[in-house]
């Protein structure tokens, strides 16, 4: 009996591991499936609200401004009050507004709905990631890492093409219930598998910072709306929201040096790997985000592909990533999470030269080869800088560390939709960018890549030089 007993005794927790790591999969796939699958349905609910794009791009925008306002806050309050507790209400508030936003008679119910997903989704995406060091252990972190990546790269391949067939089948309301039995699931695999919260002593319980979560929703709001508002204009409203979030974001580091329990330690920033890890996250995802915003105009006018064929070739990159996540995040651990990040870095530069310089002669082969390259890189930076932040962080930061990873990173998409797209429209010299002649977009291409390629040198120089801080330390 002895043996059987201790044989069932060293299987049970991998089996628990594994469900537990489930759950947290199945959390960052809802998550960025919100994203991206009701991108598809805008000119449907344009249709059946009879609204303007202007008015209908809330949809995604208020999901996205909830997301990026909150989740450095969230993160936080897991820190403080238990995450698994937390976590558990974010899927429950998720699923909930999933099945609001199905329900939504009007177009502003839904977006008020789409705003309180998108809150759920801010607690998932930022617990995920912290409950990894809980989960696994430190020398497996890679590999969970890589197959969170994997997970959020699936839902952002998935959802347009899900969201078309469920719109073409049963209509717009079932790209919101999708998640709804999903969310399920994954609340009740959480709430079997998931560690529970440690308890904590009250006396010596920090406060949480209402100050520093207030103004730093309202700077990242500013800035959110300064980078989105207008498709590509920058008017008056952008500029001032853009002072408006510099004003605020001067305002949030003077209170986080006052208070006595903030939101933020200003210390933590002061560490040169998790400062130079914030800002390679927000030059990677600003560039990544460029091959979203170029790649259809590329191939639709420069190339002549159909819309067909154009959503094809741009789903070869989340494809790529959803297949080498896992791998990633296990050269992560073997080789070392620092050196794996400088390499994915370098992957990712010379996939941006070759896209500088590629003539529009060599045609989808052209375009495709280089995109692998540089997705491929994408795949094991991510990875690897996450497990390289997350591995050694005290248990008591990793919800606000994984906050700041992730608004790093949404930062980056954002500001790289809004600067390096406007980029691409001046470099292609067009009154409007559908009206461009091919050779224009292929230069505007080829000059907007020269741009993200200057991102990711000195993505390489911070990597570097970070690098030789740390040895210089030890």
């Amino acid at each position: 009996m002895k043996p059987t007993s201790a044989i069932a005794d060293t299987l049970q927790p991998t089996a628990s591991v594994r469900w537990a790591l489930t759950s947290l999969a199945l959390s960052m796939l809802l998550s960025s499936l919100g994203t991206s699958i009701a991108n598809v349905g805008l000119p449907t609910l344009a249709a059946v609200f009879d609204a303007s794009f202007q008015q209908v791009q809330w949809v995604v925008l208020a999901y996205l401004l909830a997301i990026t306002t909150l989740i450095v806050s969230v993160g936080r309050l897991g820190d403080l009050i238990g995450r698994r507790r937390l976590l558990l209400g974010g899927i429950g508030l998720f699923t909930l507004a999933s099945a609001l936003c199905a329900l939504a008679p009007t177009l502003w119910l839904l977006m008020g709905a789409r705003a309180l997903q998108g809150l759920g989704a801010a607690i998932m995406m930022a617990l995920t990631m912290a409950f990894v060091g809980e989960t696994v252990a430190k020398e497996k972190t890679g590999s969970a890492m890589g197959l969170l990546g994997t997970m959020s790269a699936i839902g952002t391949a998935m959802g347009p093409s899900l969201g078309g067939m469920l719109i073409a089948g049963f209509g717009w309301r079932a790209i919101f219930l999708i998640t709804v039995p999903l969310g399920l699931l994954t609340g009740w695999l959480a709430l079997r598998y998931l560690p529970a919260d440690r308890q904590k002593d009250r006396s010596g319980r920090a406060r949480f910072d209402s100050l520093g979560t207030l103004l730093l929703a309202l700077t990242l709001g500013a800035y959110t709306l300064a980078m989105t508002l207008g498709r590509g204009s920058f008017g008056y409203l952008n500029l001032a929201l853009l002072l408006a979030a510099g004003a605020g974001g001067a305002l949030f580091v003077f209170t986080q040096s006052r208070v006595g329990s903030p939101l933020i330690r200003l210390s933590l920033l002061r560490d040169p790997l998790l400062s130079a890890s914030l800002a390679m996250s927000t030059c990677v995802a600003t560039v990544m985000m460029a091959t979203l915003v170029v790649g259809p105009f590329y191939l639709s006018q420069a190339l002549g592909l159909d819309a067909v064929r154009v959503g094809l070739v741009l789903s070869i990159g989340p494809i790529v990533v959803a297949l080498t996540g896992v791998p990633a995040g296990r050269i992560a651990d073997r080789f070392g999470a620092q050196r794996m990040t400088l390499a994915g870095l370098i992957a990712m530069a010379a996939g941006c030269l070759a896209l500088a310089v590629l003539p529009r002669t060599l045609g989808i082969g052209g375009y495709v080869a280089p995109m692998v390259i540089v997705t491929l890189g994408y795949a094991l930076f991510q990875t690897a800088n996450n497990t390289a932040i997350m591995a050694d962080v005290s248990p008591e930061q990793r919800g606000v560390i994984s906050g700041l990873l992730n608004l790093s990173r949404n930062l980056g998409l954002i500001t790289g939709a809004s600067a390096l797209g406007a980029v691409f429209a001046l470099a292609s010299a067009a009154a409007a960018i559908t009206e461009a002649p091919p050779e224009a977009v292929a230069s505007g291409m080829r000059i907007t890549f020269a741009v993200a390629l200057g991102l990711m040198v000195t993505a390489l120089a911070v990597a570097l030089g970070s690098r030789a801080r740390s040895h210089d330390r030890s």
